[in-house]
This record gives structure tokens, sequence and C-alpha cells, in this order.
């Protein structure tokens, strides 16, 4: 295994901290803190308590990792309620 390998593992987030930081349960009832990768930060991917993530961790460390993927739900679209995006629709 070399220095760049990384283990991928699929969780539940169960508690948001400050600075981009989450307290992740793994499948395997392990915990571990876990922050978000640069990509879901760009990209302003949201991660609540309770979503399904997949980890990144290092075999040197395994109590810290890396969330570089939020699984979708089964809801579908947003909630009742959500903010609309966009112009208003024109009138004619």
């Amino acid at each position: 295994m070399s220095k760049e390998d990384t283990i991928e593992f699929e969780g539940t987030v169960v508690d948001v901290l400050p600075d981009g930081k989450f307290r992740v349960v793994l499948e395997n009832d392990h915990e571990i803190l876990a922050y978000i990768a640069g990509r879901m930060k760009r990209h302003r991917i949201r991660t609540l308590a309770g979503d399904r993530v997949t980890v990144e961790m290092t075999p040197y460390d395994m109590d810290k990792g890396r969330i570089t993927f939020r699984h979708k739900t089964d809801g579908g679209g947003p909630g009742p309620g959500a903010a609309r995006r966009g112009p208003p629709p024109r009138r004619r």
C-alpha cells in the first residue's frame, strides 16, 4: 500500500460541528471526525445530520477522514417551503 492510497467507507453524519467538520458513524459502528472535501465546498453541497456519506480515510489514522460524496435521499426534490431560484416568471 503506497502513501497515497486511501480506504473508502460509507457512514451517516451524526453531528455537525463548526469549521466544516462532522462527526460520522461508519457502517461498522466506528465513530470518526470528518471534514468536507474541497470539491464539495466549491460546489456548495450542503451536508446535514442524518445524511448518508462516503468517507475517505488514510490507513495511518483511522480516527479522521474526508467526506467526498453525499448520497441522495429518497425524497427527491426540495421540500415544501423551499426557496425558488431565479427571477419570477414573466407575465404577458
